[in-house]
């Protein structure tokens, strides 16, 4: 630990546990107690960011996984369940809002005669930008006090963890 670095609430947990548990390596608290904290940060500055957009997480994630395809923007539910990672249940509903709300529509599916196509609407598109966009600049703000280069290392070191074993 760099000498001026002060105690935070993860250095006081593990210092606590440390004298409950002395023969436990309490190591990956320091790493894994920090990810959920940044992680717990990270959704807060998502949904400020969407709500100054005019939309819901949920919303955002429906309508960008649209936006991500190429024109027209659409999607059949199922690949939008897998988008989402969310139920078959959940993405109807969803998708139901968000029809309700002029952002999306539903056609037929030319290649299914008893499927459909979710279609990103202008409106959609234009939200999905802005919250994108508003979502990249609190980012970019949240990571200033790291340089390009530690970004990098902190963006490889990550990877490292979200990659299946």
């Amino acid at each position: 630990m760099p000498s001026d670095a002060r105690d935070d609430e993860v250095d006081l947990l593990i210092d606590a546990w440390s004298r409950r548990l002395p023969d436990v390596d309490l190591t990956p608290l320091d790493v894994m107690s920090r990810l959920r904290r940044a992680a717990n940060r990270l959704s807060r500055l998502r949904a400020e960011a969407f709500r100054e957009a005019g939309l819901a997480a949920w919303e955002f994630d429906v309508l960008a996984a649209l936006r991500r395809e190429e024109p027209p923007h659409e999607l059949t539910p199922m690949q939008l369940v897998s988008a989402t990672m969310i139920s078959s249940a959940a993405v109807t509903h969803r998708i139901d809002n968000l029809v309700a709300r002029g952002l999306v529509e539903r056609l037929p599916n030319p290649r299914d005669g008893r499927g459909v196509l979710v279609r990103l609407r202008a409106e959609g598109a234009t939200l999905a930008d802005a919250a994108m966009t508003a979502l990249v600049r609190r980012e970019a703000d949240a990571l200033r006090r790291l340089g390009r280069a530690d970004q990098d290392a902190l963006a490889r070191t990550l990877r490292l963890l979200t990659e299946p074993e």
